[in-house]
Order: structure tokens, then C-alpha cells, then sequence
């Protein structure tokens, strides 16, 4: 590419024959997305392409508004407490995450007003050992099949008389004073 176009050729002529002796020589061979789809092929134009595409080579999210961050941050406290080694580490992510919350209705935080209800953490821990059943169980000694004594199940042991208490919704905030 340093030499100059000779008079009298064409650029068309003289860069094919360019393109022609560096295939040759091998200089095309190796390149980065060789024999791969051009990315973004058949997609719709956006000209925010070029800073899409570092925040995902750099791992990088778009900057979220205060309460949004929030949310996302309690999603995925939420998962995280769920696939937590044991329910006591479960319980303390959510309880980290709900102080959090606290936090956030103490302060106004930017973004649109999204109220984020705390985590229940009996709910978390009740799903936690739904998960890992295995951990729940506890070594003891094993029990007499016909002694009446012995409940056969955790719903054995609630009282039929008391009424459950109802989930309640975060919705109630909204309601009238």
C-alpha cells in the first residue's frame, strides 16, 4: 500500500491487482471473523451499535436510575439467596437486601417512583429448603412408624382451628389513610 498508483492505470485495475497479490501471499489468512456471519447482519440499523457492542466486550451494563438498580439488585438477591449453600446464608442475603430497602425509602433515590416491597425471608427460606430438600433433613434417631405420638408431617403439626394468614401485597402502600 505504500507504493503510489502508476499513470495511466485505473484505480480499479491497480486495486485489484493490490487485493490479487496480498491473497496471494497470504496476508488475508488469520484475519479476526474469518468464516463467521458479519455481526448484526439483518438487524435494524441503530446508531448506538459501535457503544452496544464495547459495553459487551468490556461486560458492562447501561446505567440503571436509582430505583431500578434496586430492583434488578433485589432480583437478583432473590436468586441468589435461593441457590445459597445453607437457609442461614440464604437469610442473611435477603436480610442485606432488605436493609437495603429500607435504606432506599429513607432516601429518594433518582429514577421513576417504583416502590420495592422488602423480601420476605421465612418465603425465601421456605423456597430454599423446598430447593434443597437434602439439607433440611436433620440425623436423628429413626422413628417408630406406629407411634401415634410422632406427627407424619409439618402440616400435622399446624392447628386446623387457626386460619392461615393471607399473602399480603405490596399494593396495600397505595391504598387510602
Amino acid at each position: 500500500m505504500t507504493e503510489r498508483k502508476p499513470l495511466g492505470v485505473s484505480f480499479e485495475s491497480w486495486i485489484d491487482r493490490q487485493i490479487r497479490e496480498a491473497t496471494e501471499r497470504g496476508e488475508f489468512d488469520d484475519l479476526p471473523g474469518a468464516g463467521k456471519p458479519i455481526p448484526g447482519q439483518g438487524k435494524p440499523y441503530d446508531e448506538m451499535w459501535w457503544i452496544k457492542q464495547k459495553m459487551r466486550a468490556e461486560n458492562l451494563s447501561f446505567p440503571l436510575p436509582g430505583t431500578l438498580a434496586l430492583r434488578k439488585e433485589a432480583e437478583e438477591a432473590r436468586a441468589e439467596a435461593l441457590g445459597a449453600r445453607t437457609e442461614a446464608e440464604a437469610r442473611r442475603i435477603v436480610e442485606e437486601m432488605n436493609d437495603k430497602i429500607r435504606d432506599s425509602y429513607r432516601t429518594p433515590l433518582s429514577g421513576p417512583p417504583v416502590v420495592q416491597p422488602l423480601i420476605d425471608v421465612d418465603e425465601i427460606a421456605a423456597q430454599w429448603r423446598a430447593l434443597h430438600p437434602a439439607a433440611g433433613k436433620k440425623l436423628a434417631p429413626p422413628k417408630d412408624p406406629k407411634d401415634p405420638k410422632d406427627p407424619k408431617s409439618p402440616k400435622d403439626l399446624e392447628d386446623p382451628e387457626q386460619p392461615k394468614r393471607p399473602k399480603r401485597s405490596f399494593l396495600r402502600w397505595f391504598g387510602r389513610r
